[in-house]
């Protein structure tokens, strides 16, 4: 049987396999798609630049419906071809097609994801009027936009990229274009800048269109909830925060605090509590009147008991840098919550940024929810199904691989200490590497990939170290990741979105490499998400080369110590069913935590509709006049003084800026009320139903005052000596800037729910 026969029964045997409803919604089979698609492929071919740019003419030309598709992704395939010199496969092509109908492709590693996202995007803009193509980082953004620019630009698209160091002149101009790469931060936080214009002429967005996530899994579950915020001010940071680091390396675990090493919760114990009152002379620390002493306290407590140094962030010049714990790599601009931001930064005697008040924020989820259409492709879906589903509405479907994918995946090694596993995998890794066998390891913290470093320096094996301290040459290392005889260590999935080539790059000695069995990956620890442990072995095998991987686990590793596996499991033999069987839990639970901290966040994302919308109102001049209709003799007044033109600029420019005040001031209310929003249970009220009851009586008097504080604000305003109106009053916006919201310092109501995972765990592991 040849080549291609044999990748077509593959497609026939998985569509075949698939259920009606996830991929039939419009009664259309994939594989007539796919013989229509590769017929007029073949017909393109063979016609010339001038015809076909006619043709590409016509096309553009037309208005969008469902019979255009197999001329869009014949032609893109086509132009893919004659540009780039690779031939789309029919699995990148199934792909698109799945894509191109708002759905998940899930694709393996090393399928040639960014190449068959192309006519899915071609044919997104068509349909929509533009995509967004999100995607990891600003090289991964950048690159894909030129690698993949002349195909667009031959099919009469325009596309452009945007990065973190761009100027609002250069971001306006990219997202002008049909087809932008960038990533998602880049595009919320302009989103966010956008809300804080004062003039039409300063916005840098177009519509949102439709939008293509590249690993979709990692941007709308690992961190559809991690807020982005932009800030504004220059608030000093309290100087409590060193007394309160002090006091808190001098507290002892179970002797004056606890904590809840999941939840990320710590609590003073009496004894504590009674040492930081005689350290800060304040008191009752659970006085009213000590809320700021009692806050940093715990924030201190967070930061010394909780956050690792070289595991949860590191020092980097000078300052705090958070490290990915999916990625392995520096976090861009992400930080704590402002007071446990400031209580690591003392933690390491580091200088003191300044906080700030925060002026808007919003969710990667949030974000989301603005694109009329959604799609996205990973090479690790199927495990959260049942949540992109239940939360995005988006169906996962699973694309075979063009070759059989021949890895093997070895049992996974287990041993009841750290030291014993380590010591078995530096003996494992100079077995291998006498070899010459490429070795890859996954580790799961910066502090362990060093330490495993140190080991096989004493070993004399010759090696490379990947992770959040050096992650610019991240291309570089993985590149030759797969070269003869070489080891490297890759914090999680640091090089991810970079390919492995057998041989290195150029790879010199590929057939050697293949002779050997491929790249070996090992990884050190078990992820709390069976996604997470799928991607590091997902870095071999790619295209139906050999390759194998393997896990070696401790009793001591944080997923046993974190949910009780260890002590559940400590007079019998460690089973891996087990370990997976708990991931499994785990994986569930956190899906119940998600969606229960959802219900919160929904409730102030409604309300952040309203005022957007009220605010794009009257930066579009769409609004009524305040003045004129609550207010029309101090209306009659300033027209007079001023003309009917400069006030209406005038009102509108104090409008915007008192809407932005009032704003700025309810999210920091609401963040106060959050904090404490789960003690009401103890009082036998639904938190939820309190938070609600709550930020919606808080939110009618922010929208009843509003024209109250705008004409007031016009009453007290004065014209300065040049015939200016002086005082204007608003937020400072010449020193905002942005970051991304990491944690919380306390466990609000997922704290519950995280005990019910340890207490569940430990019943299945002992059977109970």
């Amino acid at each position: 049987m040849t080549a291609f026969n044999e990748v077509s029964a593959r497609i026939v045997k998985f569509l075949l396999g698939l259920r009606p409803g996830s991929v039939r919604e419009s009664g259309r089979s994939y594989d007539f798609l796919l013989q229509q698609i590769n017929r007029r492929r073949a017909q393109l071919h063979e016609i010339d630049g001038t015809q076909l740019q006619a043709i590409i003419h016509e096309l553009r030309c037309q208005a969008w419906n469902d019979s255009l598709l197999v001329e869009v992704f014949a032609l893109a395939a086509d132009q893919t071809e004659r540009i780039l010199g690779l031939r789309l496969f029919d699995v990148q092509l199934l792909g698109a097609l799945v894509m191109s109908e708002g759905k998940v492709a899930e694709m393996q590693t090393g399928e040639g994801k960014t190449l068959a996202a192309v006519p899915a995007i071609c044919a997104l803009t068509l349909a929509s009027g533009g995509v967004h193509v999100l995607t990891a980082n600003d090289y991964l953004a950048q690159r894909d936009a030129t690698w993949m620019g002349d195909i667009y630009r031959s099919l009469h698209f325009s596309v452009g990229y945007v990065t973190q160091q761009m100027t609002a002149e250069e971001r306006r101009k990219a997202y002008a274009c049909d087809v932008v790469y960038a990533t998602p931060n880049e595009v919320g936080f302009d989103f966010l800048r956008d809300q804080l214009c004062l003039d039409p002429s300063e916005l840098v967005h177009q519509p949102f269109h439709s939008v293509l996530f590249d690993e979709i899994d990692s941007i709308l579950i690992d961190e559809a909830r991690i807020p982005l915020v932009i800030a504004g001010g220059d608030m000093t940071p309290p100087e409590m925060a060193h007394r309160c680091a002090t006091i808190a390396r001098r507290l002892r675990l179970n002797t004056d605090y606890g904590i809840d090493e999941y939840a990320r919760n710590v609590h003073l114990l009496d004894a504590g509590a009674a040492k930081v009152e005689t350290a800060l002379r304040c008191g009752n620390l659970y006085d009213l009147r000590n809320v700021q002493p009692l806050t940093a306290i715990l924030d201190a407590l967070h930061a010394e008991a909780l956050l690792r140094r070289d595991v949860d962030y590191i020092v980097k010049n000078n300052a705090i840098e958070l490290v990915d714990e999916f990625k392995g790599r520096i976090a861009e601009n992400r930080r704590w919550a402002a007071g446990l931001q400031t209580a690591v930064e003392a933690k390491e005697n580091l200088p003191l940024k300044k906080q700030g008040q925060i002026l808007g924020a919003i969710t990667l989820e949030n974000l989301t929810a603005l694109y009329p259409r959604i799609c996205g492709m990973t090479g690790t879906a199927a495990t959260q199904a049942e949540e992109f589903f239940k939360i995005y509405g988006l169906e996962v479907v699973a694309i075979p691989t063009n070759r059989p994918m021949i890895r093997v995946d070895e049992k996974d090694l287990l041993f009841r200490t750290k030291a014993d596993k380590e010591q078995a995998l530096v003996e494992e890794i100079t077995c291998v590497h006498a070899t010459g066998r490429p070795i890859l390891v996954g580790t799961a913290s910066v502090a362990e990939s060093e330490r495993l470093s140190a080991r096989l320096r004493q070993a004399g094996i010759p090696h490379h170290v990947l992770n959040a301290r050096n992650d610019e040459a991240e291309a570089q290392i993985i590149a030759q990741a797969g070269a003869l005889g070489a080891v490297t260590i890759s914090t999680n999935m640091a090089g991810r979105g970079t390919d492995i080539p057998l041989g290195g790059t150029p790879p010199r000695q590929r057939q050697t490499i293949l002779d050997l069995g491929g790249l070996y990956v090992i990884g050190t620890n078990r992820h709390e998400s069976r996604r997470i442990d799928h991607q590091l072995r997902g870095r071999s095998g790619r295209q139906g080369d050999p390759g194998s991987s393997r896990f070696f686990i401790s009793l001591e590793d944080d997923l046993m110590e974190r949910f009780g596996i260890r002590e559940a499991l400590r007079d019998r033999t460690p089973e891996v069913e087990a370990i997976e069987h708990v991931q499994r839990i785990i994986e569930g639970q956190n899906l119940e935590i998600r969606q229960t901290l959802r219900k919160y966040e929904q409730i102030i994302e409604a309300q952040r509709r309203i005022i957007h919308a009220k605010r794009r109102d009257v930066l579009t001049a769409a609004d009524r006049s305040v003045l004129a209709s609550h207010a029309p003799e101090l209306f009659q007044r300033l027209c007079l003084d001023l003309g009917g033109i400069r006030l209406a600029e005038l009102e509108r420019r104090l409008t915007l800026m008192k809407i932005d005040e009032a704003w700025s001031n309810y999210l920091a209310d609401v963040a106060e009320l959050r904090c404490g929003i789960h003690w009401v249970s103890l009082g036998g009220k639904n938190p939820l139903d309190e938070y609600l009851h709550q930020t919606a009586m808080s939110f009618e008097r922010l929208l009843n005052g509003l024209d109250e504080q705008i004409i007031d604000a016009f009453s007290h305003l004065q014209l300065d000596p040049h015939g200016e109106w002086a005082g204007l009053p608003g937020l400072d916006r010449g020193a905002t800037w942005t970051y991304v919201i990491n944690d919380q310092p306390f466990g609000d109501l997922g704290e519950r729910m995280a005990k019910a995972i340890v207490q569940l765990v430990s019943q299945t592991i002992t059977g109970q």
